[in-house]
């Protein structure tokens, strides 16, 4: 009998010692360096800025530009790739092309896309529309965008 128990405590251990070893690898997801919100899966409307041999990913390319502006970075000298909503890969952002009125991680509203369509932007506008609060984020601006 006291065998059973010891062998049914010993499981018992490994168990929880399995289980705990695969939380702590759930807990170690990618997050925003700016929101501390985590990165999405499918990493839709998320951008990467490499500056100073660092190499961060943001949820929101909102995000990107105001991280950017806390801490000095210049963004025409850093190397910024958004993932693409029409190819689903990253591109430079140099050459992506943004609408201002989608659903995205914070609700700034500006998504890429590797082809052009009507009404987009480039990046040099988004960063200064989300310098200025000019985003979907802002009630007044999301008013004016969407007509409601």
């Amino acid at each position: 009998m006291r065998f059973f128990k010891f062998f049914f405590l010993f499981i018992s251990l490994v168990f929880a010692l399995g289980c705990s070893s695969s939380d702590a690898q759930t807990v170690q997801k990618r997050m925003c360096p700016k929101c501390n919100m985590p990165l999405p899966d499918s990493s839709i409307h998320t951008a990467t800025l490499e500056a100073n041999t660092k190499k961060l990913s943001f949820d929101d390319i909102g995000c990107l530009v105001l991280w950017a502006k806390e801490h000095d970075v210049a963004l025409d000298s850093a190397k910024i790739e958004v993932f693409s909503n029409d190819t689903h890969k990253y591109i430079d952002a140099q050459k992506a092309f943004f609408t201002i009125n989608e659903k995205t991680p914070m609700n700034y509203g500006f998504a890429a896309y590797e082809a052009q369509k009507t009404d987009t932007i480039p990046i040099n506008e988004v960063t200064l529309k989300m310098l200025r609060g000019e985003h979907m984020a802002n009630p007044k601006i999301r008013k004016q965008i969407l007509g409601n």
